[in-house]
């Protein structure tokens, strides 16, 4: 039921593919790059296949044996293989459902009308090394072409303001609840301070009164006559016999 096999970097057995049988008859991509391939010759019969990749190998030719077991080969990839020539790619004219083909640093694209040839030599092709015959570039090989990227991260920092903002709205408001707790804890003091100086003076009042007590009470009449502003009658009298 293996739809998706990836061999990248693993090495092959001179040149040949080992273990890779059409028992991967569900395979519709598979990817076999840099594992020095040689040439395509022991690739299995896989009817489904859809995609391959076959980049960074070294391949020269042998490619007609793609006609033969991948029929619905839709994309090839043999970018820097060893192809030199424009008629190497000749049997790649019986893949009727070949739409997309790239050969970057391959020799072949060196050579003079290079991608009109190829276009005219496989009609099938709408894409040759990520490009139309109008110089259009496929849809999908830029990622950023239809401007998720640029609403991502437009999006990214409209949220990162809103953050910024809410930061700012907590701060403050944690500061007015400091500045409120200041102000309770300096009228708690104040009302401390308060009930202090009232308890200390009538405390004096009361030792006063209980000093005023301990004396006889003539004195005690005596001295309230005199914090009154009175004379004591006896005073008076000892005057009048004078």
């Amino acid at each position: 039921q293996v739809k998706e096999l990836v061999l990248d970097n693993c090495r092959s057995d001179d040149g040949k593919i080992v273990g890779l049988s059409s028992d991967f008859e569900n395979l519709e991509f598979l990817s076999m790059i840099n594992i020095n391939l040689l040439s395509v010759s022991n690739l299995p019969k896989l009817n489904k296949l859809r995609k391959l990749e076959l980049s960074d190998n070294r391949i020269s030719g042998g490619l007609e044996v793609l006609a033969e077991r991948t029929p619905n080969l839709t994309h090839l990839n043999l970018s820097g293989n060893k192809i030199k020539d424009i008629n190497t790619l000749e049997p790649l004219k019986k893949l009727p459902n070949l739409h997309s083909l790239d050969l970057f640093n391959c020799e072949v694209t060196m050579l003079i009308n290079y991608r009109e040839s190829v276009f005219t030599l496989l009609p099938q092709l709408t894409y040759l090394d990520g490009f139309d015959a109008d110089d259009q570039e496929a849809p999908d090989s830029d990622p950023e072409a239809d401007g998720d990227g640029l609403e991502d991260e437009y999006e990214n920092g409209e949220e990162d303001d809103d953050d910024e903002e809410d930061d700012l709205d907590e701060e403050v408001i944690d500061d007015e609840e400091d500045e409120d707790d200041d102000l309770e804890g300096e009228e708690e003091e104040d009302g401390v301070d308060d009930e202090e100086e009232d308890e200390e003076e009538e405390g004096e009042d009361d030792e006063e009164d209980e000093a005023d007590d301990d004396l006889p009470r003539g004195e005690k009449r005596k001295r309230n006559l005199e914090d009154e502003g009175e004379e004591d009658p006896e005073d008076e009298e000892d005057d009048e016999d004078d």
